[in-house]
This record gives C-alpha cells, structure tokens and sequence, in this order.
C-alpha cells in the first residue's frame, strides 16, 4: 500500500521528521522563507497531508488546488494565515498547537515588562558603545519598580492569565479587560479586577496586549488610545503585530506621549534594522521569539505531528478549529 503524502513548508526536528517517514512519504521545502506562492501552490495539488507555519498563507484559492488534501497542521498558535471557513466546507481538518507555548510567551511578556521598565537592553547599549564614563548619580539613568504598580491585561486566556501569575509574586496591582468575563472565581484565584477598556487604558502602567488579530482588533492602539493613556505608562506586545498602529506609536514614543514599548511582534515581519522603531532607546525589540525555548519549540512539533496524523485518519486533531 503505497504511504500518504505529507508536504512540509519548512524543517522541523528531527526525532520529528523520522516519526513523519514511518507513515508517510514525506517532503520538506528548503528554500526561500516563507515558502513562495507558486512553489506551494505546485506541491499543494496531490498531498494529503500538509504542516505549514506562520506566514504560509493557506487560503481557498490554494486550497481549492488541493485534490487529495485531508489535513493542514500549523506548527503555531495562531491560525489567521490559514482560510479557516474554506477548509470547514472541503472538510480538511486543521490543527494547530496552542496551550504548549503559554509558559514561554507569558515569560517573554515578563521579560520585556522588567527590561523596558529596569533599561536593561538601554543600558547595554550604553556599554557596547563606550559611552559608560562615570557612576551614574541620584538622578541619572533611574528606571522603574514594578511593585504597586498597575498591570493592564488585555485578553484574560492561557498567557494572560500565566503572566498574571506572574506579575503577582512582584506585588503588582492586576487588572483586565476581554471580550468574555472569566467568572469570579477565577478572578479571585489570580487576584485580578475585571475593568472596562476605557479605564485599562487610562488607569495602566503597563498594558500586556493577548488578543488575536481580528477586524475588531486591527490597529486598536493608534494615536487616540496612545493619547488616554498615562504618559508613564508601558506597553508590551507578544500577540499580533497588527493590533498597534506602528507609525503612530512611534510618534508616542518619540514625543514622550507613552514611556516605553517592549515588542516581539510587528505589523510586518521581519523588520529591518532601519525601521523607525530600531531608532529609539526606550523601545525593547525580540524577534517575534515568543515560544523559542528548546522545550517548547519541541513539544510543537510533537503536537504538530498528532495533529497531522489525526487529521489524515478523518478524526479531530488534539486541538481542532473549523471542521
């Protein structure tokens, strides 16, 4: 019986990729990425099984090329880059890998908060150029604590909630605002006060954003939001690059409008190193690295792969969206 087709966009590990040819005969692109359109759009056609990755764009168009298609497995938590709909109506099953990255994400969110805040990244660049010439005094260089101040968590899901955690052992004070209430009970076990938009943005001293990239929440953060919040305030982002207006938070920064940004995710991916924002000092960039431990990135593909499996079998991946 001759084994399955699998078509993957980009490597994946290796104790990965060898549970991959047991089942199926498999083929991995290694060229430009992401993987080019007409490339994909050849390998598409007589596959039954595929593991894209973000920025695989994967629409009806691409989709409707599929003959023997079954199964799309994205090795990410979001799925925005895949036409979930369309794939609902040709029956393809689509799993992704959620809940494995909430740790690594919530950690980085941490990890821009207190760089941001504390100068780190700031500060090293000060050394790295030379221009460290004396013990700074009283005044100088002062960053800022996080205890008692007020953290803005906007989307209350897993990393919302882990950073959360977080946030408490430093004694900082928690708010929220989401789509949905989480119930009071869960309020009360993360020690966390559910507000309205209006006062998370005005009352903040950071705002943690964890919220997808929706039509409702394309650009949310624009010079009219920036405008209402704290001139002290902080603003980290490990969501969607899309959900802030870049050019005006630049303007925010640059006028001193807000205090600092931390971010991993931008409007379009990867930025060059002449990007407005690479021009600021109270700016922290990461290249959108939000799930890059060894332990995570592992546990994707382990996931990545049962989800693939179980998708081609015609049974719901471990985590399922659409069909």
């Amino acid at each position: 019986m001759q084994k399955k087709r699998v078509f993957l966009t980009r490597t994946l590990h290796d104790f990965a990729l060898k549970e991959l040819r047991k089942k199926y005969q498999i083929e991995v692109h290694s060229g430009k990425i992401p993987i080019p359109k007409n490339i994909l759009e050849k390998k598409i056609k007589n596959i039954d099984g595929l593991i894209c990755f973000p920025y695989d764009k994967i629409d009806d168009t691409m989709m409707d090329m599929a003959e023997n298609l079954k199964a799309i497995s994205t090795y990410s938590v979001g799925f925005d880059h895949v036409d979930i709909t369309h794939a609902k109506k040709k029956k393809i099953r689509v799993g992704y890998t959620p809940e494995v990255l909430t740790d690594a994400t919530a950690d980085l969110a941490f990890s821009l908060m207190m760089d941001v805040m504390r100068r780190v990244t700031e500060g090293d660049k000060i050394i790295r150029k030379g221009s460290w010439r004396q013990i700074y005094g009283a005044y100088d260089y002062v960053g800022l604590d996080l205890q008692g101040k007020t953290l803005g968590i906007l989307g209350l899901g897993r990393i919302g909630s882990t950073l959360a955690k977080r946030a408490k052992a430093f004694d900082m004070k928690l708010v929220y605002h989401s789509r949905n209430r989480v119930s009071k009970t869960r309020e009360k076990a993360l020690g966390i006060k559910y507000v309205s938009w209006e006062k998370l943005i005005t009352q903040s001293d950071v705002i943690s954003i964890h919220v997808p990239h929706t039509t409702q929440t394309d650009k949310l953060f624009d010079a009219k939001i920036f405008k209402k919040m704290k001139k002290s305030a902080v603003l980290i982002n490990t969501a969607r690059g899309k959900v802030i207006n870049e050019k005006d938070l630049v303007l925010a920064l640059k006028k001193n409008i807000i205090a600092g940004a931390g971010l991993d995710v931008f409007e379009t991916e990867p930025i060059s190193n002449t990007h407005p924002l690479t021009k600021l000092d109270n700016v922290v960039l990461a290249p959108h690295i939000g799930s890059s431990t060894k332990e995570t990135r592992e546990e994707m593909a382990r996931l990545t792969v049962k989800n693939l499996n179980l998708g081609i079998l015609g049974k719901k991946p471990i985590y399922s969206v659409g069909y």
